[in-house]
């Protein structure tokens, strides 16, 4: 028997009934919109400017009235000359939340212990703002396969699988998905988007309504989002830069510079910080985002392949009015 029937079937003997909870009914909860700010890829070990990055972030966000900051992952790795960076992210009044990405375990750290170091719950985790249930997701699982993509692991393995159904089917209210690799960008996003995606899909026929409404992600480096199946998948650039590999490099910046952060070479660096601020009612998500512009060379300019349609060169963050409508 279905999930949804069986909760009509034990209704029915209790003398109640209970009809699942849309999106619109649990929005009448609250009278104000959730509103949270977003930023990704900042990349404290690559870029000479972190610092100053992030603070543009945390003073602008600071002046909103946001239910809550994220962080998309590769934010800055475990290292004690990292904790003044990590002290501007920290001074942010509200609730702050992180996604661990794959470079912040570059250095041989573990994921726990760059969890430690940000004082972050776990590796995935939930928590509940306004009327709308959030699920952080570690998309850094090996792959058993023998058969796995190379390089770095990008996987959701059975545990958080399991983890994440559980969380799914408890849940009362929207959900919204944080991950740091997309579940829609064959390429380079989680191995197993697919099975992941379907799971998300069986949920919400189970319900019978969107309970899950939209999934989140950086690593890309790239402003796109795109609809599967009823479900938003929203890519969030990076503060930072593209990266453009060793066929491309430039000092764009102070040979001195070039000294001391020796990967900046290797980019297309983000004039001005990008991150956004996303809100979202029964109606839709509503994402203010930010243009900025490639420091020296841009991408064109060199000759760098153009991106796919989900992966565009951009130095910005679209603005977007996502329907939620049925």
């Amino acid at each position: 028997m279905e999930r949804r029937q069986f909760v009509k079937e034990l209704a029915k003997g209790c003398g109640l009934l209970i009809l699942p909870i849309s999106l619109e009914a649990n929005a009448k909860s609250h009278k104000q919109a959730l509103r949270f700010g977003v930023c990704a890829d900042v990349h404290k070990d690559i870029m000479y400017d972190a610092d100053s990055r992030i603070n543009v972030f945390i003073t602008e966000a600071s002046k909103r009235k946001l239910d809550f900051i994220i962080q998309m992952g590769d934010f800055c790795r475990p290292y004690d000359t990292n904790r003044e960076f990590l002290s501007i992210w920290n001074n942010y009044p509200g609730y702050k939340y992180h996604v661990i990405g794959n470079h912040d375990m570059d250095g041989g750290f573990t994921r726990e212990r760059v969890i430690e170091f940000w004082e972050s719950p776990a590796k995935y985790y939930s928590f509940v703002k306004n009327g709308f249930h959030f699920i952080v997701l570690d998309g850094n699982d090996k792959n058993p396969s023998s058969d796995k993509a190379p390089g770095y692991a990008r996987f959701i393995g059975n545990e958080q699988k399991e983890w994440l159904k559980n969380e799914l089917r408890t849940a009362n209210s929207p959900c919204i998905i944080f991950s740091h690799q997309s579940f829609e960008n064959a390429d380079s996003g989680i191995e197993n988007q697919s099975e992941i995606r379907k799971l998300l899909e069986d949920e919400n026929k189970a319900f019978g309504y969107k309970k899950i409404i939209a999934c989140f992600s950086g690593h890309h480096h790239t402003d796109y989002a795109t609809s599967i199946n009823g479900i938003y998948y929203i890519q969030i650039n990076s503060m930072s830069y593209e990266w453009l590999g060793n066929q491309y490099q430039t000092i764009r910046y102070s040979n001195e510079i070039d000294e001391k952060f020796p990967w900046i070479k290797y980019t297309a660096p983000y004039r001005e910080p990008l991150f956004a601020f996303v809100e979202i009612d029964s109606k839709s998500i509503r994402i203010e985002g930010r243009k900025s512009e490639f420091v020296g060379p841009t991408p064109v300019e060199l000759n760098y392949p153009k991106g796919p349609e989900n992966n565009p060169n951009v130095p910005f963050i679209s603005d977007r009015n996502l329907s939620l409508k049925k």
